[in-house]
């Protein structure tokens, strides 16, 4: 039995018969990844591997809706040509094993993360073509009509523009209530927010947004320069597509940005630059991208609210002090592209 998931249950489960392979669960090892979720190889008695995902320990009841969530997007985009692991079965029920799991194809392979290994670390050709693998990713993505895969009901779309600023504005202000928040609070928050009300898109493209397109939540093949995989999709919802690109892009360094830390990638030359990668996103999807600095602006502010979240916890004891400060140097970070995209030229 692991700590972390009972193996006796497990086996016991019907559900194991939809998962490929023969025989019990013979070791589940532990893998490298999920900030909120933890992750397992689990080998089956003829050497079939999967990937076994489950909550944290520390989740709550509430941890069961998000992996339906995530399950559900995975059974409709299975016939899809958008790069995803297979969906091999799911539990809503903690008492198979403790908590809600999903058990996945396992993608051959590694999230991105610093140093580049082998040639992605050493052709740029390699790290330029999977940039570009991964924008047509999203680009597919935002092909997928969510009626036609039986997701038209997954989130609200009503007035999905005008909701947008609101909902994170709300947040950022009720962190205010935390005991020395405001102090370190960016001066630019509500400027950057009514800007975003005052230029707001007459009309949003409803489509598939993954919510939280990052690196994090990718993968990139090892033999050859592609995206191998996009993962994570428990914040799935129906939005405008163009979202995800900013959201990808929120990550991007270049001559002239604020000063920051560096690149989340080394290295970092031959990454196309954020306009030829708007660009390629709307030869890839014939989409109108006029708008698309009004959604950079947004992801800037989306994630600059949800990091204050974790700042703001850390301040209130909820969080180690350290992460939260990092979070906030993060969000400042973001703030001030937000600014910068929002200052005349």
């Amino acid at each position: 039995m692991s700590n972390d998931v009972d193996l006796d249950r497990l086996n016991a489960w019907p559900g194991l018969a939809d998962v490929p392979g023969d025989g019990p669960v013979v070791s589940l090892a532990r893998l490298r990844g999920g900030a909120q979720n933890l992750l397992f190889t689990a080998v089956r008695a003829d050497g079939s591997e999967v990937v076994l995902r489950r909550p944290g320990r520390q989740a709550g009841e509430e941890a069961a809706a998000p992996f339906k969530r995530e399950s559900r997007v995975l059974t409709a985009l299975a016939g899809t040509a958008v790069p995803h692991p297979r969906l091999h079965a799911s539990c809503a029920d903690p008492s198979v094993i403790g908590a809600p799991f999903s058990i996945l194809e396992k993608i051959e392979g590694f999230t991105p993360r610093g140093d580049l290994p082998g040639e992605y670390g050493t052709d740029p050709g390699w790290r330029r073509a999977v940039i570009l693998d991964l924008v047509e990713a999203a680009a597919t993505l935002a092909a997928v009509d969510p009626a036609a895969v039986g997701l038209s009901d997954l989130s609200r779309t009503e007035d999905w523009i005008g909701r947008q600023t609101p909902r994170y504005l709300r947040m950022l202000h009720g962190y205010r209530e935390t005991e020395g928040y405001r102090e370190a609070e960016h001066p630019a928050v509500d400027r950057i927010a009514g800007w975003l009300q005052d230029n707001a898109p007459k009309s949003a493209v409803i489509g598939i947004v993954h919510g939280d397109l990052q690196f994090a939540n990718v993968m990139f093949a090892h033999d050859r320069p592609a995206l191998a995989g996009i993962v994570d999709w428990e914040m799935a919802a129906l939005g405008d597509p163009l979202l995800d690109l900013a959201w990808i892009l929120t990550a991007w360094r270049e001559e002239g940005d604020p000063p920051s830390s560096g690149p989340y990638l080394k290295p970092w030359d031959g990454v196309p630059g954020r306009a030829e990668l708007v660009a390629h996103y709307a030869e890839c999807t014939g989409r109108d991208v006029a708008d698309f600095p009004w959604f950079q602006v947004l992801a800037c502010f989306r994630l600059a609210s949800l990091l204050e979240g974790g700042f703001a916890r850390a301040l209130g004891g909820r969080m180690d002090r350290t992460t939260g400060e990092s979070l906030h140097a993060y969000a400042g970070w973001l703030w001030a592209k937000a600014e910068q995209e929002i200052s005349p030229a």
